[in-house]
């Protein structure tokens, strides 16, 4: 374990861990935020609860707009607001935004630059009872490829707050995919997190595991598992664009073997990484 990031203390003890889902600390990031600055604004296309913007309407109605079923003008009046000196975070199911209205996306957030926060829920496999139809496996790939995008993928939902206020902060139009089912906290206040940094929670020699979202904690329990017969390095990649590839790039020349694991498609998610690792010529693997 890498003492220097600050993890619960109870980390290899999932039962005693807090469970909490990203969407929650999506939800109290951004009333923090919003108390620091009179310019954040809440959009939401008819999902108020589900994204967790509840407790904002109630503290901010004044600076929450209700847009209903309607995820192209979700984030067209965001990008309208952004134009006006807002902050504007537009929230709704990840499979209906970028899922439904990538193109609104890419020619009124993207190409007029505008400080656009997307937040994209429900992401991944873990939906419940959502069904196929609202597991989204497809929005990194959709995110990345958009000029001037920026994409974070919290570990936990400590992490999702800790990132909401820092893209609060943050100049450029971003995609922030959190999960709707409860996970473990295992981080703390005292955990470090950057925009563009990743972060090594364990240190190992013989293969690096680069990770994001809640699957971050299944990687530190499978280094965990397997410490006896492969000594693993596990990367929280929190933030999928712009990549730390110096991170990853360091830990792959020591240990020569790469493995990433995420809630996504193969293509072009956290896997992204594989880039980087064409300059070791080791071994790869995505799962």
């Amino acid at each position: 374990m890498n003492t220097r990031m600050h993890l619960h203390p109870n980390v290899l003890l999932e039962k005693e861990l807090p469970l909490s889902a990203t969407r929650d600390g999506f939800g109290k990031g951004l009333c923090a935020a919003a108390e620091q600055n009179s310019r954040i604004v809440g959009v939401s296309a008819d999902l108020t609860e589900s994204t967790k913007m509840t407790e904002f309407a109630k503290q901010f109605p004044e600076r929450f707009i209700q847009v209903g079923v309607a995820e192209q003008n979700l984030v067209t009046v965001g990008s309208g607001l952004a134009a006006e000196g807002k902050i504007p975070f537009c929230a709704a199911f990840a499979a209906f935004s970028p899922g439904r209205n990538w193109e609104q996306i890419r020619t009124t957030v993207c190409y007029n630059d505008q400080p656009v926060k997307i937040v994209g829920s429900h992401a991944g496999l873990t939906v419940g009872p959502d069904g196929a139809t609202h597991q989204m496996l497809e929005d990194l790939a959709l995110m990345r490829v958009l000029p001037n995008m920026k994409v974070v993928v919290p570990a936990d939902a400590l992490q999702a707050a800790k990132a909401t206020l820092a893209l609060a902060q943050d100049s450029y139009p971003a995609y922030l995919r959190v999960a709707r089912e409860k996970s473990p906290v295992f981080t703390t206040t005292e955990t470090p997190f950057l925009l563009g940094k990743a972060d090594v929670y364990w240190k190992g020699s013989d293969v690096t595991v680069v990770a994001c979202g809640p699957l971050v904690y299944m990687a530190l329990q499978a280094a965990y598992a397997l410490r006896h017969i492969l000594s693993v390095e596990v990367i929280n990649v929190h933030t999928i664009k712009p990549l730390d590839v110096l991170t990853i790039l360091r830990s792959v020349r020591k240990t020569r073997c790469l493995v990433s694991v995420e809630e996504h498609q193969i293509a072009a998610g956290c896997r992204s990484i594989s880039t980087a690792f064409s300059c070791c010529n080791g071994i790869y693997w995505s799962a």
